[in-house]
């Protein structure tokens, strides 16, 4: 069992710590620097820049039907295709089972050796991995280089969110948050018509090239910026914070809290919904509406443009909530009950390709409400663990949980290229659904957010 020395510091403590720095934040607001602003925009470029390294995969799926090893079959219809399926969504599989391998130590070695260099790392190994793609000439090459790209960009959201807890106050949290994570979805923005042009002059081998540069040049606006410097010096806000950001959680006591796992349970049964619309959006318009890379571009720029508004919005309303003198339980809580409620429409996107078989912009909306509520409720989970543990353990937190989401993530993914052509109804009723039962699980395990962890789950010695 674990002893009294090693209890994890309780997050009542913590929220009594944020809470002292919200007010004291807002009442010295002439002495705080706005650079935390500045920083939420760095992390909103890095997150731009890693879903659109992440996204070249799935945007250029209609070309990879004429490269020869991926198993395109061109004397079979588009809802036929068993080795192509496969093979393709084996390339994601590796790429997610990497990305929740490199969960389960990218956020303790941030944690270990700082924001500013962790983050440094992430993206350096990111960026050469994107532009590894173009070299492939098999299956197996891409999904090595699918791997590394895994184990690099696993490092964004736990450098992000530590970063987040170190400049931010609790109910400035889930705002920053979510205008930092709207980055994933102004990445398709830029990145299908960077894709289509590029690949239109040189083929689907440059499409991994420019977003590789793009790591390349944030890399070097990252280290020029003194964050540690500005950090320790510039704000009322981390002053404040120091006795608990200086405070060192062990590992074990992170493992035994019932936060970790509430935490965990939530990333690993929703994330895989997002791989979903990600990795299998351009795939479903064009095998149910026959829309071409050119010609998804509006789609797509609609799913996440919508989802843009989500983040914003969804990471808004609880601090919103919490401002007008509800608890920091009530303001998340609600926040994400109302996320799950607009996912369920969900449910009737199979029925629209009967109903409209040739208008994609009736399943295109469904997508688009469903997408922007996955972001605004994890824009809401995300900062969970910056109000149940101190900011020297959230990068080891969100690790942990984007381990488990990459898990849950793999297992949709299986789901996914076995059914969704053929069963539609089966995957769209099971990304309805998980929003609400991951919130109940969530509210079971922590009752009371910003209150004491207790039970805490024994772990016995190692």
């Amino acid at each position: 069992m674990l002893s009294s020395s090693s209890r994890p510091l309780e997050p009542s403590a913590c929220m009594s710590a944020s809470s002292q720095t919200s007010r004291e934040f807002t009442s010295l607001a002439p002495d705080v620097s706005n650079v935390r602003w500045f920083v939420c925009f760095l992390l909103f470029l890095a997150t731009t820049i890693n879903y659109m390294d992440r996204s070249v995969f799935s945007n250029i799926e209609p070309l990879l039907h004429n490269v020869a090893f991926m198993g395109w079959n061109f004397g079979a219809d588009a809802h036929h295709q068993p080795v192509f399926d496969n093979n393709f969504g084996n390339v994601i599989i590796w790429f997610q089972i990497a990305y929740g391998i490199g969960f389960l130590f990218v956020g303790r070695i941030i944690d270990k050796i700082g924001t500013k260099t962790g983050y440094a790392l992430a993206i350096g190994i990111w960026a050469l991995s994107s532009m590894s793609h173009s070299l492939v000439t098999s299956v197996a090459g891409f999904c090595i280089a699918r791997i590394f790209l895994g184990l690099g960009e696993c490092g964004n959201f736990p450098a992000a969110m530590k970063a987040t807890s170190e400049w931010f106050p609790t109910e400035e949290r889930a705002k920053a948050v979510g205008l930092f994570n709207s980055g994933s979805n102004v990445s398709f923005f830029v990145a299908l018509p960077l894709i289509a042009w590029v690949t239109g002059h040189w083929g689907w081998r440059a499409a991994f090239l420019p977003t590789g540069f793009l790591g390349i040049a944030w890399l070097i606006l990252w280290l020029i910026f003194p964050y540690n410097k500005l950090r320790r010096g510039s704000t009322t806000t981390q002053r404040i914070l120091a006795p608990v950001v200086s405070e060192k959680t062990p590992l074990r006591s992170i493992l035994s809290s019932r936060g970790t796992y509430a935490f965990a349970i939530a990333k690993g049964l929703t994330d895989g919904v997002w791989w979903f619309y990600l990795f299998y959006l351009p795939l479903f318009l064009n095998r149910n509406y026959g829309v071409d890379i050119k010609g998804a571009y509006k789609f797509v720029l609609a799913v996440y443009v919508i989802s843009s508004v989500g983040s914003i919005f969804g990471g808004t309303l609880s601090g919103w909530r919490m401002n007008r003198g509800h608890s920091i339980n009530s303001g998340r809580k609600f926040a994400m009950l109302a996320m799950a409620i607009l996912v369920l429409p969900l449910v009737f996107v199979p029925h629209m390709s009967a109903i409209f078989p040739t208008n994609p912009w009736p399943a295109a909306m469904l997508i688009a409400l469903a997408a922007a509520a996955h972001q605004g409720w994890s824009a809401n989970l995300f900062s969970t663990p910056g109000d149940m543990f101190p900011s020297t353990s959230v990068s080891t937190v969100v690790g942990i949980g984007g381990a488990a989401g990459a898990a849950g993530g793999a297992a949709f993914t299986w789901v996914v290229k076995h059914n969704l052509s053929l069963h539609p109804l089966l995957v769209f009723s099971m990304a309805a659904g998980a929003y609400l039962t991951s919130l109940l699980i969530f509210h079971l395990l922590v009752p009371r957010l910003g209150a004491p962890l207790e039970p805490k789950l024994p772990l016995t010695a190692a």
